[in-house]
C-alpha cells in the first residue's frame, strides 16, 4: 500500500494511508516546525525542521532510527541522491 508523508508545524510527520485518505502514524521528535522530507529508496525517511536537526525513520516500522545535528539553521531542504546520500539545506 501507498504511503503519503505530511510534516506539521506541531513537530509531527503524519503518515497517510494513499487508498482510504487515512492517517495511520504519527511520528514524533521535533521540536519545532517540520518543513522537509525525503525518502530513500532503503525504506529511510528524513525530516528537516525549524529545530536545526534531520531525523531519520524506519518506513516499515515508523520509528524512530537516528538525529543528525550540526545545522546552525532551520532545515528547509533535503534531497536523496541515486546512491543514497543526503543533502540538506539550511539558513
Amino acid at each position: 500500500s501507498l504511503h503519503l508523508y505530511s510534516g506539521s508545524s506541531d513537530g509531527t510527520i503524519r503518515v497517510w494511508l494513499c487508498s482510504t485518505g487515512q492517517c495511520v502514524h504519527t511520528l514524533q521528535g521535533h521540536s519545532g516546525t517540520v518543513y522537509a522530507l525525503a525518502l530513500d529508496h532503503r525504506g529511510k525517511l528524513y525530516s528537516g525542521s525549524t529545530d536545526n536537526t534531520i531525523r531519520v525513520w524506519s518506513t516499515s516500522e515508523h520509528t524512530h532510527i537516528q538525529t543528525l545535528t550540526g545545522h546552525g539553521g532551520f532545515v528547509e531542504a533535503l534531497a536523496v541522491g541515486k546512491d543514497g546520500t543526503l543533502f540538506s539545506g539550511s539558513w
